[in-house]
C-alpha cells in the first residue's frame, strides 16, 4: 500500500487493509494496519490479495500541512465509496463540489508532493504543494483509458481554517491522481456492448454487438457502476458508429443504489420512466447488452437480466444466455479450421478441435489444388471463400471452399516494384466485405473489395501518417487494427470505420480517428484480434528486444499473463474467441500453436502465413 508515493515522508495518515471476509467495516478481530508510522517498506500494492479492501484514515486533528497532503494522496487510492474520506482533507465548501470522477491521472510513480511555500509555524494560514510525476494514462469522465506522455505537474493549496485552526486543502488538482500500481489494483476494465449503426445484419433483425472497454473501481460495487455506464451511452470515440438500445436518458431507477445478482445469478435491473414504453424486442436487445456488459464481472457471472419498468413491474419476460445470442450477434462462429501456406504454397487447414498438429489437409477448391502459388491468404468468417495473396504479392485472388470451384481472373493487382512494396495478407469483415492495403510507394492506399468482389474501393485515410504495412478487421465490422509504417518505425492503430449513407452512397469509407495502442513499442512486426477489444502484438521498445504481449483497444495492457515467448515470430494468428489457440510463423520452428496452458507446439515446419477466419 503506497508504493507508488515518492514524495514527501509518510508524516501520519495510513490507510486500513480489511479483508472481504470481514466484511465492509473493520470488525472485532480483523487484522489492522497501525494508524501511524512510516510505511516505506510496505510491499508494492499489486502483491495484495486481491480480496482485500483498503480504506484511508481521516487526518489527524493538528496534522500538518504536509501530513494533509500525504493523507490525501493516500485517501484517493482508498476504497471508500465517493472518496469520502479523501474529501474529509478538503475544506467543507470544495468537498461539496470536488467531482474526482470528472478524470483521472496514471502516473508511473505516483505523485510526488513538494513544498513550494513553506507553511510556517502556527501563525502561517496557507500553504502551496506541487504534485509532478511521468504520466502514463489519463481515464477520462466516460472511464475511458487513454495512453498518455509527458509530465504531471499540478499545485494543491491549503489553508488554516479559521474556526477549527486545521490545515485544509482548498484547491485540490481536478480529479483524481495515482500510480500505476494502485491504478491496476483499484481499477478493473470492462467491455461494455452496444450495436454497430451500419451493419447489414440489423435489416435481418440480429444487431451486431461491438465492445467499449471502460475502468470501474473493483471494489467499489462495480456491477452498479458497469450498469450506470453502459445506460450512459458510449464512448466519444466509438459513438459515431454504434448505437444503444436503451432509449436517451435511460438511467436507474432514483432509489436503485445498488445492483446485486440472485442465487440463481439472475439480475433485476429497475429503470426510470424513460425505458416504460420499450417494445419486446428492444427490451431484449437492451437485456442482451447487459448481459454480454456483466457476463465476466463477478466470478459466477449472470446468467439472466429482467428489466422493470419505473412502476416495477416486468418490462420483458428475463433473458439468459442462449436467448440473448440468438437475439444479437455477439461472437462470430466457432472457427472450425485454423489455415495456413504449405510447402507447396497452398492453402491447408487444420481442424481446430485436432490434437494432432499434423493432420492438416489442402482446402477444397482452387486455392487448395496449388493452381496459384500462395504467399499469404485470408479465409472469410463463414468458412465458405477464400483470398489468396500471389507468391511475388502482386495479384489478389478471391476463390470459393468447394471442391472443383475455378479461381478466375485475380480481382487486385499491385504494380509495386519489390515484393515489400506490394499487397498485404488481406481481411474479411464480419459484412462480408475484404480489405487489403497496397504498399506500392508511389500509390500506397487501403482498399475494400464489397463481397470480395467488383471494383475495388479507395477507403479514406487522410488520418494516418504513413503507409499501412498490415490490415487485420475487427469482426464487428467498426474498427480496424493497422501497423502504420512511417521512417523507421512501425506503430500500431486502431481506426474506426466510417461507412456513410449507404443509401446515398455519397460519403466515402473512412478510417476516422486512429489511435496509437502500443505507443511504447517502435517496431510493430505482427498482430492480430485476440478477443472483442483486445490485441495480440509482436514487437520491441526502444533499445529493447521482440517481444509478445496483449494490448487493449484503448492502449491498456490487460491483466494478466503474455503469451509464452517465441523467437523469430514473423506473423500471429489469433481467434475473436479467447479459447482456441495462439497460432504463429517463427522462422526458426515454421507453424507453431498455442493451447492454453501448454508450451508452444510445431504444426509443421515448412509451412507459412497462419491465419484463422476473418
Amino acid at each position: 500500500m503506497g508504493a507508488d508515493r515518492v514524495g514527501g515522508g509518510r508524516r501520519g495518515p495510513v490507510r486500513t487493509v480489511v479483508s472481504v471476509a470481514c466484511g465492509a467495516v473493520l470488525l472485532a478481530g480483523c487484522a489492522s494496519m497501525p494508524d501511524s508510522g512510516d510505511l516505506r517498506g510496505v510491499e508494492s500494492t499489486p502483491r495484495q490479495d486481491p480480496q482485500v479492501r483498503v480504506y484511508a484514515q481521516p487526518p489527524r486533528e493538528n496534522a500538518e500541512a504536509p501530513e494533509i497532503v500525504d493523507g490525501f494522496l493516500e485517501a484517493l487510492t482508498s476504497d471508500d465509496s465517493d472518496f469520502e474520506t479523501a474529501r474529509k482533507y478538503l475544506t467543507a465548501n470544495v468537498a461539496r463540489t470536488w467531482k474526482p470522477e470528472a478524470s483521472l491521472t496514471v502516473l508511473a510513480d505516483g505523485p510526488d508532493s513538494s513544498e513550494k511555500l513553506s507553511s510556517g509555524g502556527k501563525d502561517s494560514s496557507d500553504a502551496v504543494f506541487s504534485l509532478t510525476g511521468e504520466k502514463v494514462a489519463t481515464v477520462d469522465g466516460q472511464q475511458v483509458y487513454s495512453p498518455a506522455g509527458g509530465q504531471y505537474d499540478k499545485t494543491l493549496h491549503l489553508v488554516r481554517e479559521k474556526k477549527s485552526k486545521q490545515w485544509r486543502i482548498d484547491s485540490p488538482p481536478r480529479g483524481v491522481v495515482m500510480g500505476k500500481s494502485d491504478f491496476l489494483r483499484n481499477y478493473t476494465s470492462v467491455n461494455r456492448y452496444y450495436f454497430a449503426s451500419n451493419s447489414s445484419t440489423e435489416s435481418d433483425g440480429q444487431p451486431v454487438a461491438v465492445a467499449d472497454p471502460v475502468y470501474v473501481r473493483k471494489k467499489v460495487d462495480p456491477m452498479t457502476q458497469t450498469v450506470s455506464l453502459l445506460l450512459a451511452g458510449p464512448s466519444r470515440w466509438l459513438n459515431p458508429v454504434v448505437r444503444s438500445s436503451f432509449p436517451t436518458g435511460t438511467a436507474l431507477k432514483k432509489d436503485v443504489t445498488q445492483l446485486t445478482p440472485d442465487d440463481q445469478n439472475r439480475l433485476t435491473v429497475p429503470l426510470n420512466a424513460k425505458a416504460d414504453r420499450v417494445g419486446s424486442k428492444k427490451c431484449q436487445e437492451m437485456a442482451a447488452q447487459l448481459l454480454f456488459t456483466l457476463r465476466d464481472l463477478t466470478p459466477t457471472g449472470v446468467n439472466s437480466v429482467e428489466l422493470q419498468r419505473s412502476d416495477g413491474t416486468q418490462l420483458c419476460g428475463p433473458l439468459d444466455e442462449s436467448d440473448a445470442e440468438t437475439a444479437v450477434v455477439h461472437e462470430v462462429a466457432k472457427d472450425g479450421y485454423q489455415y495456413f501456406i504449405d510447402s507447396k504454397h497452398r492453402l491447408v487447414r487444420l481442424a481446430s478441435a485436432s490434437t494432432n498438429p499434423e493432420s492438416f489437409a489442402a482446402v477444397p477448391g482452387a486455392l487448395g489444388e496449388g493452381e496459384k502459388e500462395l504467399r499469404s491468404a485470408a479465409v472469410s468468417r463463414d468458412e465458405r471463400k477464400a483470398a489468396g495473396v500471389s507468391l511475388d504479392g502482386s495479384d489478389l485472388y478471391v476463390g470459393s471452399l468447394v471442391s472443383g470451384a475455378s479461381l478466375g481472373e485475380p480481382v487486385l493487382h499491385s504494380d509495386g516494384k519489390t515484393q515489400n512494396d506490394r499487397l498485404t495478407t488481406p481481411s474479411w469483415d464480419g459484412e462480408g466485405d475484404l480489405w487489403v492495403a497496397d504498399r506500392d510507394p508511389d500509390h500506397p492506399r487501403l482498399l475494400l473489395l464489397k463481397n470480395g468482389a467488383g471494383e475495388p474501393i479507395e477507403v479514406d485515410t487522410t488520418g494516418l501518417d504513413g503507409r499501412i504495412d498490415a490490415v487485420r478487421m475487427a469482426a464487428d465490422g467498426v474498427r480496424i487494427a493497422l501497423i502504420v509504417e512511417k521512417g523507421s518505425k512501425k506503430s500500431l492503430y486502431v481506426g474506426r470505420i466510417e461507412r456513410g449513407d449507404k443509401a446515398s452512397g455519397q460519403k466515402p469509407i473512412a478510417v476516422v480517428e486512429p489511435r496509437s495502442v502500443a505507443p511504447q513499442l517502435v517496431e510493430v512486426t505482427a498482430m492480430s484480434w485476440a478477443g472483442d477489444s483486445r490485441l495480440v502484438v509482436v514487437g520491441r521498445e526502444d533499445g529493447g528486444v521482440q517481444q509478445m504481449a496483449y494490448v487493449q483497444v484503448d492502449g491498456s495492457t490487460p491483466v494478466g499473463s503474455a503469451p509464452a515467448a517465441l523467437t523469430g515470430v514473423k506473423v500471429l494468428a489469433s481467434s475473436e474467441d479467447e479459447q482456441l489457440p495462439l497460432m504463429a510463423y517463427s522462422e526458426e520452428d515454421g507453424i507453431v500453436r498455442l493451447l492454453s496452458g501448454a508450451k508452444w507446439q510445431q504444426v509443421v515446419k515448412d509451412g507459412t502465413a497462419p491465419v484463422y477466419p476473418g
